[in-house]
Parts: C-alpha cells; sequence; structure tokens
C-alpha cells in the first residue's frame, strides 16, 4: 500500500505503522494456525467413525435420556445401558434420525445418533423371549405367572 502526496516525510510515519500492523497479523495468523492444530488433536481424540444408518436399520436406545421415566422401576446401576431394538423409520440429518418408538417411551422421536447404537442379534443358542403385555391403565405391563422366591 502506497501513499502518494507532495510531501514524502509527512508519510513516513504511516509506512511504519502499516510494516507494524503487518507483522503483527503474521504473528497472528501463525499463533492461531498453532492453536487449531493443538485443538484439532485433542479433537479428534474422541472424535469416531459414524455409522451410517438406512431407514429400516434395528437399533439400540441409549437409556441415559430415559432415567426419569424409569425412576421406581430399577436403581440405576442395575437399569439397562441401552433398550430395544427399535426400526428407523427417517433420516433426518447425517447426525439424526427418527425412530419407531413404542407409547410407553415419552421422548422426541427424533434422536442423535451418539443416543443409539447399532442393534447386534442374540448369539445362537441364547433365548430372549418377549413376554406377553398387559395393558393398565393405558400404561403397558408384564403379567407375574409366580414368585420364585421371597429372600
Amino acid at each position: 500500500m502506497e501513499f502518494k502526496g507532495k510531501k514524502k516525510r509527512k508519510y513516513k510515519r504511516a509506512k511504519k505503522f502499516i510494516k507494524k500492523i503487518k507483522e503483527i497479523q503474521e504473528e497472528t495468523r501463525a499463533a492461531l494456525g498453532k492453536v487449531q492444530e493443538k485443538i484439532k488433536k485433542y479433537v479428534d481424540r474422541k472424535r469416531r467413525e459414524v455409522n451410517d444408518y438406512k431407514v429400516g436399520d434395528l437399533v439400540m436406545l441409549s437409556t441415559k435420556d430415559l432415567k426419569y421415566q424409569m425412576v421406581g422401576r430399577r436403581t440405576e446401576k442395575l437399569m439397562e445401558r441401552f433398550v430395544g431394538p427399535y426400526k428407523v423409520k427417517k433420516i433426518v440429518s447425517s447426525n439424526t434420525v427418527e425412530l419407531e418408538l413404542p407409547d410407553t417411551i415419552q421422548i422426541h422421536l427424533v434422536v442423535n445418533v451418539s443416543r443409539i447404537c447399532r442393534y447386534v442379534g442374540q448369539v445362537e443358542g441364547q433365548k430372549k423371549e418377549q413376554l406377553a403385555l398387559v395393558i393398565i391403565d393405558r400404561e403397558k405391563e408384564w403379567e407375574v405367572e409366580k414368585i420364585l422366591n421371597k429372600w
């Protein structure tokens, strides 16, 4: 950037000022570059590959946000980490999906992919039978056949 005028001595200070500002900008750019690299290094430690979910995939839903609905059922320590499986109804974005949830789970149908994981089927030889539901006062519950032990 040059200044043209009749008297050159008046603009010497302006040229020095411009030069000083450019040096400060270069130092700042270098410092910001170093900080960005450092931040990227720490952020990439926790970054993981995003699962590509498709409509119809079976996923498990984290119970992290369902704890207030499960109060009084079990202690938090013994509660399942994931419940399901539930079908993916719609892909809203690469970060969110809409699930087909039952009426008993009263949360928003659109969840972040960090709150779900892909469903892996039962191991061969392992049986997990789903008991029939009984609806009482518009809430689904299971009927107890018999009590095995009273302690």
